[in-house]
């Protein structure tokens, strides 16, 4: 007999959770997002609590992990709670994962930090990790239970194809990814450009070189996520005056912090595409057009739970 499916959320995802089980396309009797509370104590500590019975039950617990880092404290100790409430699996669904940009010693005496956040949700009694669009891929071996890495592509290729671009040109915002970029231009069967860039110190572009051919192209820069939006929106520019015909960018996760909505909004860029992983102000940009994940996590969710191949979901 299979084991109970209930979901749970943390407070900050709360709206793409209610929209996961909005779409779960198993319709169990009663099926709801579960309860839970979160208290918050005046010195800043924070008590999370289940508010249902989750014994002998498969859950899932859907939180992006974007700060500040109380989102994934919170995650890790309703973790927590329901390993100790007896639930039979713990699942994580976490569609943005914080801290992946540290998966690698680049200078001497830095943490690794995506390793360590891996050994912390492991510590706190997870089963099975489900995540998007990763900032590097060889994250997913930093777990030691199975991961499921999600690709935005499902979602982004059928728009980009929607939209009808002729001349079309993929391009990479850095030389890290490439490799995505490529796989985009192969399956579209379009050109590709790279934007080489040298930073001077975090968050802050140094120069930029635009390898490739964008005149009197339609140019979609890709990337996993957006930040300050100062690596973009200095490509469009750079792009627009190299004679592109238009600029949009598609990225996953939408950080967007600091001046990213100004920057956006002044720049070249015609568009922004990305997801609804982290919560989005569209009010602060006209520009931004944001695909919901709900319906394809749904689907994977789904799948998993009733062990089937999720391979089909991938197009990219």
């Amino acid at each position: 007999m299979q084991s109970p499916i209930k979901f749970f959320s943390g407070s900050a995802s709360r709206y793409l959770a209610e929209e996961i089980v909005k779409h779960y396309p198993i319709k169990e009797k009663g099926l709801k997002l579960g309860e839970s509370s979160f208290t918050r104590f005046s010195d800043g500590e924070f008590l999370t609590s289940i508010d249902e019975t989750v014994r002998g039950c498969t859950v899932f617990f859907i939180q992006s992990t974007f700060p500040p880092v109380d989102n994934l404290f919170e995650l890790m100790l309703m973790i927590d709670a329901a390993k100790r409430a007896s639930a039979y699996k713990v699942v994580a669904v976490i569609p943005y994962f914080g801290f992946a940009r540290q998966d690698r010693k680049d200078k001497p005496r830095v943490a690794i930090g995506a390793k360590l956040i891996a050994d912390l949700l492991t510590a706190a009694g997870v089963s099975r990790v489900m995540t998007m669009d990763l900032h590097a891929d060889q994250i997913q071996g930093f777990f030691n239970v199975p991961v499921d890495h999600i690709y935005a592509s499902t979602l982004f290729v059928p728009h980009i194809k929607k939209l009808g671009l002729d001349n079309l040109v993929i391009a990479s915002p850095d030389m890290g990814g490439t490799k995505r970029a490529k796989a985009y231009s192969h399956f579209l069967d379009c050109d590709m450009a790279v934007a080489h860039k040298s930073r001077e110190k975090v968050n802050q572009v140094g120069e930029m070189t635009i390898i490739g051919e964008v005149e009197g192209k339609n140019v979609i820069i890709l990337d996993d996520m957006i930040d300050t939006a100062g690596t973009v929106s200095m490509a469009a520019d750079i792009m627009m005056e190299r004679g592109a015909k238009s600029v949009r960018a598609v990225a996953t996760h939408p950080v967007l912090s600091g001046p990213a909505y100004e920057r956006i909004q002044k720049s070249s860029l015609l568009e922004v595409i990305t997801t609804n992983s982290i919560p989005v102000d569209k009010n602060k940009s006209n520009k931004i057009k944001v695909l919901s994940i709900g319906p394809l996590f749904a689907d994977v969710i789904s799948k998993v739970y009733n062990f089937k191949s999720i391979s089909s979901t991938f197009i990219v």
